[in-house]
């Protein structure tokens, strides 16, 4: 029996527009499938709401709450004994506002663990370099990245030419497809229960420490600032991305005293393997035309400080896209025990 009715109210409208948010962002999004904790939460809120609308059934002078929620227990009914196959049906916008970055923090830490290994490989390559200067011819695949820094920066300075005239979009496409195929094969590395995958990031953060602190070392941190950033701060992200999925899926490999079979568990991120990967590409696709086309050219031509703002203002939306894209409706999982 209700004996204050605002106080009930005040302690149950929260959980019903709870359940509203989950239902909405449910019949908006029809690819979208819960996990475990998602699905208790779901199925606690419908508990509460029929408990609710059962108790307020003994107040007639009520009649505008039980026309809230006469409807809301309806469709959370039909949510849950959903048995139909929904039509899967692909919309860009959504994948690209709502899924991708979704997917993203829902494997938070793979990412946080991908970044933490670049991070120590960036430090060993620094400390390399900054130790022992030679050590760059063997810590640096590329030819041009071994010779002086200076005299390269010298030499890009003083030669105004379009060195990639009539071959940007060659150049671009080559960019592209190179980075993909590194990140395809970093997530596919996860095979090796992410040893492989640690192995690949450690290697590419030892070559952006080594080739970074080479540069500041040489008195050239606006260069290497204005070449690196405009690009990098898309393209490193992006095999950031491919080293959460390389974890994840090693993760799904491993179990950690999971009672799922491996087959289930892998079944279970295949779609988010799938997602991740993809929004890598697209990733890569803009890091290699803004690297073709802007990176790629230096003062005079281009200010190192309008290149280097560029790359921020990209790191700092993509960022803000991961972070905080697709949370309005998200689902809040697990805040309560299936049992009230």
């Amino acid at each position: 029996m209700i004996v204050d009715l605002q106080r009930f109210l005040a302690a149950e409208e929260p959980y019903w527009a709870e359940l509203d948010r989950v239902l909405n962002d449910l019949e908006s999004y029809a690819e979208r499938k819960l996990d475990v904790e998602e699905a208790k939460r779901l199925h606690y809120l419908y508990q509460r709401a029929s408990t609710d609308l059962a108790r307020m059934a003994r107040l007639p002078y009520e009649p505008h709450i039980r026309s809230y929620l006469e409807p809301l227990v309806a469709r959370a009914y039909a949510e849950i004994h959903e048995t139909r196959d929904r039509p899967h049906r692909f919309r860009p916008s959504q994948w690209l506002f709502k899924t991708f970055p979704r997917t993203f923090r829902r494997h938070g830490r793979a990412f946080v663990l991908a970044l933490a290994v670049t991070i120590a490989g960036s430090t060993f390559g620094g400390l390399a370099i900054y130790a022992d200067p030679q050590t760059k011819h063997v810590l640096l695949p590329l030819p041009g990245l071994q010779g002086d820094p200076s005299d390269r920066v010298r030499q890009e300075e003083a030669d105004e030419r379009d060195h990639l005239q009539g071959a940007k979009g060659r150049f671009s496409a080559m960019l592209m497809t190179h980075n993909t195929r590194i990140s395809i094969f970093t997530l596919a590395m996860g095979m090796t229960w992410g040893v492989g995958t640690v192995l690949l990031l450690f290697y590419n953060g030892t070559i952006l420490g080594a080739v970074v602190v080479d540069y500041v070392l040489a008195g050239e941190g606006r260069f290497v600032a204005g070449w690196l950033l405009p690009h990098g701060a898309v393209e490193i992200p992006a095999i950031l991305i491919a080293g959460q999925a390389g974890f994840v899926l090693a993760g799904a490999l491993i179990g950690w005293e999971s009672p799922v079979s491996v087959r289930s568990r892998l079944r279970a991120v295949g779609d988010d393997l799938v997602t991740l990967i993809l929004g890598v590409a697209i990733l890569l696709a803009w890091a290699g035309v803004i690297e073709a086309f802007f990176s790629q050219y230096h003062e005079p031509v281009l200010p190192y400080a309008l290149k280097s703002a560029f790359g921020v203002a990209e790191l700092a939306a993509l960022s803000l896209w991961l972070a905080k894209s697709g949370k309005t409706n998200e689902p809040r999982a697990g805040a309560e025990p299936i049992d009230g």
